[in-house]
């Protein structure tokens, strides 16, 4: 996993805010909810690809330029 996609990734109005674990685990919070959906994810070169814990459900994105495209959402690393 590179280290580089590990971290919060937080869309620009910051409502959403994504966090890829070390361990191949995000958490994701939208808003005031915390813990919105939870799961696992893998990189392949510029890939992402999430399976969410509750219902299964798959997604996937990339990585372009240091910015996270995923499900029509641009999302930003913070520190």
């Amino acid at each position: 996993m590179p280290l580089s996609y590990i971290g919060l990734w937080v869309t620009e109005d910051g409502y959403i805010r994504q966090e890829l674990l070390a361990d191949g685990r995000y958490e994701e919070a939208r808003g005031p909810r915390l813990g919105a959906s939870s799961g696992r994810y893998s990189v392949e070169n510029d890939r992402i690809e999430y399976v969410e814990n509750a219902s299964g459900f798959t997604a996937d994105g990339r990585f372009e330029d240091g910015v996270l495209y995923h499900a029509g959402m641009v999302l930003y690393r913070r520190p």
